[in-house]
């Protein structure tokens, strides 16, 4: 009789958490194999945001990311691209990239086969820890340059807070000692980095005297790189003397209130993704400015993911101005459609191009009735316990994504590490 009176608290109310339509990004895949100097400062995601779901005005991209059931440890990329209207010029390019990944969720120990029509086909080996990496042609199409000079060798050292290497090209006639060499530092909040990359000077000390050859950079970033919390990055470069480049990257994680009759009653809200993003490009010596540099120029780029089904992404530049409306299926293998139009400021053209994806390497973060994929307010923390006893997992809580506590969430909403 008394347990009857008893007046059963509510369920407390949660958020869901949609994943993100790319995390970790593609790019991401291949990071042993490039210059830290060209990941950090924001550059990756910068990167993201001013090129993934844009396509390029009258052409078609599809790209299919596909893993077997059976073995995790390969996956297959290959991807498509050519012109929708057959006058405009653009010859039909394909290409192709089979992995094995000793680890699943490490993607640093790795043997790359690619397959491409407009490049050599190459097979990459790093080792994991003190990295060692090789680019060599299996099959090459010479086109005015010798198969030696695709043949690339590289060592590199990372830590939390440092990363260096550099890159060779032993079999080379002109070998350059190194042909590429970075160092990168990281100091709380602070990154400073140079880079080396010989372009111009006939001998060795000329090369390495020649400020035309070297770049530097300075950013500074504040929040971690999981996509539930916010962050920022404020990066400045020198490159070659003779440019300026002047960047911000911000990620926002909004909570927006949602009345949806599919969901049950407890669910008051959705997460959202913002991130928006600009560069700006300037000279500061045009005598020491090669001939083909790009005038002086800014551009401005923007993204928001309603939910895990919607993405509008928008970017304008000097010339052009592009929106891009992407959708995505969160089936197994997801699908995701993307179209875009572009607008020439000059003429006043709108173009459109397409993409088409078809993915099975991520697996989908948010499921509507998993708890792992909710978070809960910190008032109503105390309720998980009952959560846990009728859905069998343990909810995610907003004071363990505060304290960056990422180790109860699902391994696509964590940190990007070892990027140094």
């Amino acid at each position: 009789m008394g347990n009857a009176l008893v007046k059963k608290e509510p369920p407390p109310p949660v958020v869901l958490v949609p994943p993100l339509f790319d995390y970790p990004p593609l790019s991401a895949r291949t990071r042993m194999l490039e210059s830290s100097y060209n990941l950090l400062f924001g550059k990756l995601a910068l990167r993201c945001l001013f090129e993934d779901y844009f396509e390029e005005a009258n052409r078609f991209t599809g790209k299919f990311l596909l893993k077997p059931t059976d073995d995790p440890h390969v996956d297959l990329v290959a991807s498509v691209s050519g012109a929708v209207d057959g006058r405009v010029e653009g010859d039909f390019v394909g290409n192709a990239e089979f992995r094995w990944q000793s680890d699943v969720d490490d993607p640093h120990t790795f043997v790359d086969l690619s397959v491409s029509t407009s490049n050599p086909s190459s097979a990459y080996y790093p080792k994991y820890g003190i990295g060692a990496f090789a680019v060599y042609p299996l099959i090459s199409k010479i086109t005015g340059k010798s198969s030696e000079e695709y043949r690339i060798m590289g060592l590199r050292y990372g830590s939390t807070n440092l990363s260096v290497g550099a890159t060779v090209t032993p079999f080379s006639a002109n070998n350059e000692l190194p042909k590429h060499a970075w160092l990168v530092s990281k100091m709380g909040s602070l990154t400073v980095g140079v880079q080396y990359e010989p372009l111009h000077g006939s001998k060795d000390l000329a090369k390495y005297t020649d400020p035309r050859n070297w770049s530097c950079a300075a950013g500074y970033g504040v929040g971690s790189q999981s996509p539930l919390t916010p962050s920022f990055n404020i990066g400045i470069e020198l490159a070659r003397s003779s440019q300026f480049i002047a960047s911000f990257y911000q990620h926002v994680v909004v909570q927006r209130r949602v009345q949806n009759p599919f969901e049950e009653n407890q669910v008051v809200g959705i997460t959202n993704y913002i991130d928006f993003g600009f560069e700006l490009q300037s000279r500061v010596d045009d005598s020491k400015t090669p001939p083909n540099a790009p005038d002086s120029l800014l551009q401005v780029a923007a993204s928001w993911q309603a939910n895990k089904n919607f993405l509008l992404k928008g970017k304008v530049g000097a010339h052009s101005s592009t929106l891009s409306l992407a959708f995505k299926s969160w089936w197994k293998p997801s699908f995701a459609f993307n179209i875009s139009a572009t607008t020439n400021h000059r003429t006043g053209n709108v173009q459109c191009g397409f993409g088409l994806r078809v993915d099975n390497l991520r697996e989908a973060s948010y499921q509507r009735a998993d708890p792992n994929f909710v978070m809960l307010t910190p008032n109503k923390e105390h309720l998980a316990e009952g959560i846990v006893w009728k859905m069998g997992k343990r909810p995610m809580y907003q004071a363990d994504v505060d304290a960056e506590n990422f180790s109860e969430l699902p391994k696509e909403l964590r940190p990007s590490q070892k990027i140094l």
